[in-house]
Order: structure tokens, then C-alpha cells, then sequence
């Protein structure tokens, strides 16, 4: 199964916020793993979705909230 969006464009868009000449807020695919399963242990937990969840997993929708910036990762350590 592929992950749409890849491992790739999630790590564009977490980094997108680094400053120019500033060292990438997050380096590894482990980073978007744990931090998108955080998040979905929070929707499962009852937490709102920030976007539009109708029929989807926790998990789909942790991904979805990290590709459009509704949430975000701080510092190496998500």
C-alpha cells in the first residue's frame, strides 16, 4: 500500500516553516510516523478532526491534518 502523500512531501510540508539556512524541523520518515500516530491515538481519543472526516480512519486523517498544515511538528522529538 502507498501512502499518499508520500513520506516525501509530508517531510516539503512540515519543513516548509524552517527558516531560510536553518536545519529542517524534521529529518526522518520515524518523525512523520510517530507523530501522525500521536495525533490519530488523539482523534480516537475524542478529539476533533481539523479536516473534513467523514468515513475515514484515525490514522488517514492524521496525514490529511499534517499534508494541509493543520497540525504541526515540533522540534526532531514528535
Amino acid at each position: 500500500m502507498m501512502l499518499h502523500p508520500s513520506y516525501t512531501d509530508l517531510l516539503e510540508v512540515v519543513n516548509s516553516d524552517a527558516e531560510q539556512g536553518d536545519a529542517p524541523i524534521v529529518n526522518s520518515r520515524y518523525s512523520i510516523v510517530m507523530a501522525t500516530a500521536k495525533r490519530a491515538r488523539q482523534i480516537i481519543a475524542g478529539s476533533q478532526p481539523l479536516v473534513p472526516s467523514r468515513g475515514k480512519k484515525a490514522l488517514s486523517i492524521a496525514v490529511e491534518e499534517l499534508n494541509e498544515s493543520k497540525i504541526h511538528i515540533v522540534g526532531d522529538e514528535a
